[in-house]
Order: C-alpha cells, then sequence, then structure tokens
C-alpha cells in the first residue's frame, strides 16, 4: 500500500546499488522516489538547496556524519537524517542491546546497513513525521499571515474592532477607542467588556451569549444592546463575535457597526505587508524578487548595472542549540538592522532564514568587495545581547554583478548561492569571508557564464583567429587560408575553447549569427591586410547554419569582398553538410545570391551523408571540403578507391576538392596522387595567428 506519492530521498554512499535497492523497497510505499546520490562534501552542499525528505548516511570519503548533521544544522534546514553502520562500527553506535543509540522524530542514528527492512521502516517513519512539522510549519505561517493581513485591516477599518480573552480586553483600534470615549489603547486594556453593557438584564443575556460561544456554540454570533460610554452615554449597538489569534493566542474578536472598506491606501498597505519580513522589517523574498526585476531589466537596457549580495549567517545551527530560537531571532534582528544601516537605499532584504541579499546600482567590482568586507567585518565584531548571554556570528557573502547582456534573474541568485557554497569549500564550512562570481572563471562548467563570456568576446573583440594555408596544386601556391576561431579563456589557466565546445551554448542563446558576423569582418579585415602584399591572397571562413537562412548574408558578403579588393574568389563561406541538408531548399536559394555577388561556396565535412553527391548537385558549390573519416583512414585500400570515386564525382560537376588533416609524409604522398585540387595539413602549415604565404611561384 503506497502511503505517500512522492519521496525525495538523498543518499551519501559509495554503494550505488545499495541506494538503487532502497529506491526499490521503497516502492512499495510511493508512486515515485526521487534519489539524489553523493558522497562529497562540495555536492552535498550545492544538493542542499533542493527539497529532500530523508537523508541517509553511509560511507564518503571527504565527510562523517557528525560533519554532515553539522553542515545540515548551519544550513537550517530541516532535514531528517539516518546513519547507517556496518557489523564493525555498530558498537560505536548502538546501546548495549544493539539499538540504535539516537531515535527521535529527526535522526536514527544507527541501523545496520545490511538490516534493509528497520532502514526502509525508518525511513518512512522519518518522512511521515517531517511531512507533519511542514504542515504545522505552513498554518503557522499562514496564522502568520492572516494575523498581519487582519492587523492592517483592523488597525486601517471605519469599524469599531476590538479582541478580548477571557471577556478582557486586549486591544482595539482607533474607532472603537473613540466609540467609546478612550483616549489610548492603554486605557482599554484589561477593561472588561461587561463594562460597556448598559444594563443588568444586557450584562446577563451577554453573558451567556459569550459562554456559548466559548464552548464553540456558532449557532448565534451577533448579539444586539445598550452600549454604555464613559461618559455615562448610552447608545444602541450590535456586536458580532468571532475567533481570532492575537500573537498565536486564541482569542475572541468583537466587530461593532461592521463596514467594508476597499479604498486603494488599504490595498496598497495590504500589498506592502505582502512584501515585509514581520521579524526585521526588511522586504521579505517576493519584495526582493520584485526589486530584482526591476533592477535586472534596467541593466539589460544599459540603464544602470548593479550588485547583487547574497549573505548565508555561518554559525546559526550553534547559536540554536545553545540559545535556542530566542537567540536565532534576535541575532538576525541585530544582523538585519545592520545591513539596513550600512545600506540605506531600502534594497536589503531577508531573502530566507538565516540569509539577506542586498541590490546595490552602479558599484564598481572594487566598491562591491569593499562592501562585502565591510559588511564582514560589522557583523564580526557585532556582541549580541540574549537574555543576559552574549554570542556573536559571521557571514559568508556571494557577490554578483548585474549588466547588460546578463543572465536571468534565477541563473544570478543561483551564482551567488555557488559563490557562498564555494567559500564553505574552501574554509571547510567555516565561511565568515566573501566570493565575487566572475562567469569567465566559469565558463566551462556553466552555459550562462559561458553566454556571458561569448557576449563579452563578441562586443570587445576578444574572440582570437587562426589561419592555415591550404596549398593550391593546379597553381602551386599557398595563399588560400583557413580561418579558423578561437574564445581563450584567460582566467583559467590560459584555456582556449574552440566552436565545438561553444557553439552548442551559442545556438541556445541565439549567438551564433553575431559570432559568425564578428567572425566574418574580423577575417576579412586580415585578409585585407595580406592582399596588399600578396594580391592574389583568399579566405576560407566556415560559417553556422544560421548564417545559411540568414537573408541578409548575400549583401553582408558583397560588401566585405568590394572592401577586399572585389576580386571573385576573394571569399569563399563554406557550411556543414549536415546544415545543408536540413535546409536544402534554403541553401540552394543562398548558394545562388551568394554567387551572384562573386562570393564562392563550399561544403565542410563533405562525404558524411550516403547522399553527399545528390545533395553538392543540387546546390552548386564551388569546392567541397572532404570529412575527418575519409583522411584518416586513406591507407586502406577501400577507403583510398572511395576516395577517388568521391574526387570524381566532384569533379565532374566542376567542383574544387580540398583534402585537409595531412598530418605525415605518407598521407601527403597518397594525397597528391587522389585528384584533389587542394591539400592542408599540420605536415604542411599549423594554424597561426597569422597569414604567412609559404609557397608561391
Amino acid at each position: 500500500m503506497r502511503i505517500h506519492s512522492i519521496l525525495n530521498l538523498l543518499v551519501i554512499d559509495d554503494d550505488q546499488l545499495y541506494a538503487e535497492r532502497l529506491v526499490h523497497l521503497l516502492g512499495s510505499y510511493y508512486e515515485q522516489v526521487n534519489l539524489g546520490f553523493l558522497d562529497d562534501k562540495e555536492e552535498l552542499l550545492k544538493s542542499l538547496r533542493q527539497p529532500w525528505d530523508v537523508l541517509v548516511f553511509g560511507q564518503a570519503y571527504d565527510m562523517s556524519f557528525t560533519d554532515v548533521v553539522g553542515i545540515i544544522q548551519e544550513q537550517s534546514i530541516d532535514l531528517p537524517t539516518i546513519c547507517l553502520m556496518n557489523e564493525d562500527t555498530a558498537v560505536t553506535g548502538c546501546n548495549d542491546e544493539g539499538l540504535p543509540a539516537v531515535i527521535s522524530g529527526t535522526m536514527v542514528k544507527a541501523l545496520l546497513a545490511d538490516k534493509e527492512t528497520p532502514v526502509v521502516m525508518a525511513i518512512c517513519l522519518q518522512h511521515d513525521s517531517l511531512r507533519s512539522r511542514r504542515q504545522l510549519k505552513q498554518l503557522r505561517h499562514i496564522l502568520s499571515e492572516a494575523e498581519q493581513r487582519a492587523d492592517i485591516l483592523i488597525k486601517n477599518c471605519k469599524s469599531a474592532i476590538a479582541y478580548i480573552d477571557q471577556g478582557i480586553h486586549i486591544f482595539a483600534n482607533d474607532p472603537y477607542l473613540k466609540l467609546f470615549g478612550f483616549d489610548s489603547m492603554s486605557d482599554v486594556v484589561g477593561i472588561p467588556i461587561i463594562d460597556l453593557i448598559a444594563g443588568g438584564d444586557n450584562v446577563k443575556d451577554f453573558k451567556q451569549f459569550l459562554r456559548q460561544f466559548d464552548q464553540g456554540s456558532r449557532a448565534q454570533v451577533e448579539f444586539s444592546f445598550e452600549s454604555l460610554r464613559m461618559n455615562g452615554d448610552t447608545f444602541e449597538a450590535k456586536l458580532q463575535l468571532a475567533a481570532a489569534t492575537f500573537d498565536g493566542e486564541p482569542v475572541t474578536q468583537i466587530i461593532l457597526q461592521p463596514s467594508g472598506n476597499n479604498s486603494d491606501e488599504l490595498t496598497k498597505q495590504l500589498a506592502a505587508a505582502e512584501r515585509k519580513d514581520s521579524l526585521t522589517g526588511l522586504n521579505n523574498r517576493h519584495g526582493f524578487e520584485e526589486q530584482l526585476s526591476t533592477i535586472h531589466q534596467q541593466a539589460m537596457k544599459g540603464v544602470i548595472t548593479a550588485g547583487l549580495l547574497y549573505l548565508q549567517l555561518d554559525n546559526i545551527g550553534k547559536i540554536r542549540s545553545s540559545l535556542g530560537l530566542q537567540g536565532v531571532d534576535t541575532t538576525i534582528q541585530q544582523v538585519a538592522y545592520v545591513l539596513a544601516d550600512m545600506v540605506p537605499a531600502g534594497h536589503v532584504s531577508r531573502f530566507s532564514d538565516t540569509a539577506f541579499t542586498i541590490l546595490v546600482e552602479n558599484q564598481s567590482t572594487k566598491a562591491l568587495e569593499e562592501l562585502a568586507v565591510g559588511i564582514g567585518k560589522r557583523v564580526s565584531d557585532m556582541l549580541i545581547e540574549v537574555d543576559k548571554r552574549t554570542t556573536n556570528t559571521t557571514v559568508s557573502i556571494g557577490i554578483v554583478k548585474i549588466e547588460q547582456n546578463t543572465a536571468e534573474q534565477k541563473v544570478l541568485l543561483e551564482r551567488a548561492m555557488d559563490a557562498v557554497t564555494h567559500i564553505m569549500v574552501e574554509t571547510s564550512n567555516k565561511g565568515g569571508s566573501y566570493y565575487l562570481y566572475d562567469p569567465s572563471k566559469h565558463a566551462t562548467s556553466d552555459d550562462n557564464a559561458l553566454a556571458e563570456s561569448l557576449v563579452e568576446a563578441i562586443a570587445h573583440n576578444r574572440f582570437e583567429l587562426l589561419f592555415q594555408p591550404m596549398y593550391d596544386i593546379n597553381n602551386d601556391r599557398s595563399d588560400f587560408f583557413e580561418v579558423y576561431l578561437r574564445l581563450p579563456l584567460a582566467d583559467i589557466d590560459n584555456t582556449v575553447l574552440t566552436p565545438n565546445q561553444f557553439m552548442a551554448v551559442a545556438k541556445n542563446h541565439q549567438l551564433r549569427e553575431k559570432i559568425d558576423r564578428w567572425l566574418l569582418i574580423s577575417a576579412c579585415k586580415k585578409i585585407n591586410d595580406i592582399r596588399k602584399s600578396h594580391p592574389e591572397a583568399r579566405l576560407l571562413v566556415q560559417l553556422t547554419s544560421a548564417s545559411l537562412i540568414d537573408k541578409k548574408l548575400p549583401n553582408v558578403a558583397s560588401q566585405l569582398i568590394k572592401a577586399v579588393g572585389g576580386a571573385p574568389g576573394a571569399l569563399t563561406l563554406q557550411f556543414n553538410e549536415q546544415d545543408i541538408t536540413n535546409h536544402l531548399t534554403v541553401a540552394k536559394s543562398q548558394f545562388a545570391a551568394l554567387s551572384a555577388v562573386n562570393c564562392q561556396v563550399g561544403i565542410h565535412k563533405f562525404g558524411s551523408s550516403a547522399k553527399s553527391i545528390e545533395i553538392a548537385n543540387f546546390v552548386q558549390p564551388d569546392m567541397i571540403r572532404l570529412a575527418r573519416s575519409y583522411v584518416e583512414d586513406i591507407d586502406t585500400a577501400d577507403n583510398l578507391e572511395t576516395i577517388k570515386s568521391l574526387i570524381v564525382s566532384t569533379s565532374e560537376l566542376g567542383i574544387d576538392v580540398l583534402m585537409p588533416y595531412i598530418k605525415d609524409a605518407a598521407t601527403m604522398s597518397v594525397a597528391w596522387s587522389v585528384g584533389a585540387r587542394y591539400l592542408q595539413g599540420f605536415y604542411l602549415q599549423e594554424p597561426r595567428k597569422t597569414m604567412q604565404v609559404t609557397h608561391e611561384t
């Protein structure tokens, strides 16, 4: 029998088969079991951002069970934990009767791993306990929000409203005070409600009415009577009772002469309350997200730049253990006051229980780092008084810059959290420092960061071009250059990415056309320089499918050809055979348009499909560049015959053939004899940053 629909199970162990076995057994009780499996601290810190229901700990190469519990406490996460042991280590985790040393609603330590039945039962019971706590927390949150809304309504309502507890006033709004002639709240608190009722019969009837309501009867919730003001005047009134809460405690609400109030001012106050954190008075997460959205939109338009600081309190677990929830609340309040004082613009928010966010506009990287250092020092220097005891705390701060062409809001927030995770890993979970998330340093592991690096490279010419000549057998020349695009990542150990490492990301972020355009213009500038001394120099540029379907490409190519001298064949654009296959009709039209402006066209990775010759015949390119597989296997008789047949077929169509990837003398010797017009490869010359004409008659 399935008791719940979904279980999110996190297993820390070095035996994934065991984890899969648990999932199989739990399938009898759950419709779906989502398994998270890891065995190192850094992955745990990242995984804890997701909601998990139960954590099962076996073995990890850089963590003990105590470490895991400490991390969970520091992150202030309600996550039940189960510690598994084997026969050898069970002695340290079990009592004299061999039972787990600890059994509670949040932890079982320790169960024998090979005794699967108790483990499965423990997981189910821990999950059920967690669900109860979550429901209770949700109900408390709903109650707190309802109280907050009620307070605003009551304080701004024209109706006279009060709260009573056991017949005694504990709160009243201004209309209620004015109705009965009280000057302030302190005047009415503590006065019995019956003191405001005139006439003995009215008092007797009201006591019976109130007694029935307190006993749970809701058959009668209205009471008409004669009220008595403090000055002795009386007036007729109708009173309504309702169950309510005040500071989390059950009370009775009294309403006299109720009237609705749906004014714009009240609506605004309610909306503002939804964005405020009740403990600190700062914006809550909802308020922060609205601010971030506004700032992000302005940054994307280039109106402003901004910085996002994500602050995580480091030792909340220890404070909770020693000073309880009062200590935690006081610490959070004191930190909030410091942050509001240091950043008076109003962009400080309480993001979660133990995390804050700060948004600042038009600050340099240095200024953001200085702010982080200042906040860290100010917080660490604080002495926080809690019920005659003193505590202190530190903060770990992740910094993210928000600029034009930056990532989306969700990604920015994840980066700020990643920065804090980086601090925790570097400081062995001690925290207390800051880390600036630099997208260029994460381009190899973060697609969004790589996309930002691509945008940066386009805007500031940070791509790199390499040129490799092709030897023209017909004319005995080597002044035809193929251009290669590279993306240097100087901040990552001088890493240089090739298009196959970044074009997929460029496609997802609609950047390929911009990259192609940058490549074309930059390469033509280079060939223009070399043609001053070598007028016959030519250029071969590979473009993506984004340019293949771009109707503006022929016009761009025409202008560039004119700029480099206007000679037919000065520029050849080549496209991947698969891209041409995917856009066959468009490719035919594009090739014809390019040829009309004296731009030659070619097919890259030619021979990749069974219909390569048919494709070439359909689109009519000027040249084809053979796929790598043909050249690598050129020493086999069958492949050599295939190449010869392919070259004969293309030659009959009037298409020149480029044989690339020639890496040694043996390949060169064979390549020379198969009928290709152009030869290229490391054996002839490696790609270089400059164009060098090495063979010319």
